[in-house]
């Protein structure tokens, strides 16, 4: 089977989107003339347009605004041969089939996708030992995937990744930058913002220049807390999307829980430092940002399985931190 048009469906998060390019990659590699379209947020279109390989992207928001006429008008119009739910959507489901796109691509485990999508593998992600971006290769089988790619081979498909150049809002200082990125807006779980206080001073005492960074939201949950030091610097609410992925391509290193600028900052080269629990399903060996220099810390006595619990990355010593990220 070879496609002209595919389009593929991810409107979630940045973390998430990221883990998904690798397949874009692939499949420009598999079928270099054909188009690639990406159906998004609009928050993580940023993200897309440093990924030379995508085509064209569209927002969900902006379709989502038009009629039901107009919907199935529109990707009418891209002439889509082939379209892939990896972040299964049952609206968008809906109307890849009301637009009558001839191959349809979803899993098997969504009960909607069995009356929307006519190709369904059956593959489980929450009790998979592979990483999320392999899981993603699990719905191309149709386009020939005979074997997941290892992650030394999806860091390479990620290697086209690259910031775009920003006038940024702040200035930079010399030497060795660290980002802290403390929160992660209520997607993972977090190291309390103690504990990055502490590492920040470490850090700032060894000459080191220490960026807090967040949205406003986030900033104001923690900026108080900040100590008064002239290597530690706050840019919470300070950037843009675009202009916050040029800024981390100008750092050194960041740390963070598992969220969208850690996977930034691992696809960019940055030394990344992961903050992150490890009982199933949101473990790192799942998670963890793709990089030449990713770093992911955990508690040795946290459970694999069970519930899942704030205590045991709350005990994640600073030093230990520290002596990564340093």
């Amino acid at each position: 089977m070879k496609p002209e048009t595919i389009l593929i469906s991810r409107t979630d998060s940045i973390g998430d989107v990221i883990l998904t390019l690798p397949v874009c990659a692939w499949l420009k590699k598999q079928f270099p003339g054909c188009k690639l379209i990406f159906l998004g947020n609009t928050y993580t279109r940023p993200v897309l347009e440093c990924f030379p390989v995508i085509d064209e992207i569209i927002e969900w928001k902006n379709l989502e605004s038009k009629s039901s006429e107009e919907q199935v008008n529109f990707i009418r119009s891209l002439k889509i041969d082939t379209c892939v739910h990896v972040f299964p959507k049952k609206e968008i489901a809906k109307l890849m089939k009301k637009a009558k796109v001839p191959n349809r691509i979803g899993t098997s485990h969504r009960l909607f996708h069995l009356f929307t999508c006519n190709i369904r593998p059956d593959f489980t992600r929450k009790k998979s030992d592979l990483h999320e971006s392999q899981l993603n290769f699990k719905l191309f089988e149709y386009f020939g995937v005979s074997a997941v790619p290892s992650l030394e081979e999806i860091r390479e498909l990620l290697s086209v990744f690259k910031a775009k150049e920003q006038n940024l809002p702040v200035m930079l200082s010399k030497g060795k930058k660290v980002i802290l990125h403390p929160k992660s807006q209520g997607s993972a779980l977090e190291w309390p913002i103690e504990k990055y206080i502490e590492l920040a001073l470490k850090l700032a005492e060894e000459g080191q220049t220490v960026y807090f960074t967040g949205t406003e939201k986030e900033g104001e949950l923690f900026r108080d807390k900040i100590p008064q030091h002239p290597n530690i610097k706050d840019v919470t609410g300070k950037f843009s999307l675009p202009e916050f992925i040029c800024f981390i391509s100008k750092c050194d290193a960041i740390a963070a829980c598992s969220t969208g600028p850690l996977h930034i900052g691992a696809v960019l080269g940055l030394k990344a430092v992961g903050i992150y629990s490890q009982t199933r399903p949101i473990h790192p060996g799942r998670w963890r940002p793709i990089g030449e220099r990713v770093f992911v810390l955990t508690n040795s006595k946290e459970p694999t399985e069970g519930k899942i619990s704030t205590e045991y990355i709350k005990q994640i010593a600073v030093e230990s931190v520290f002596g990564v990220v340093r």
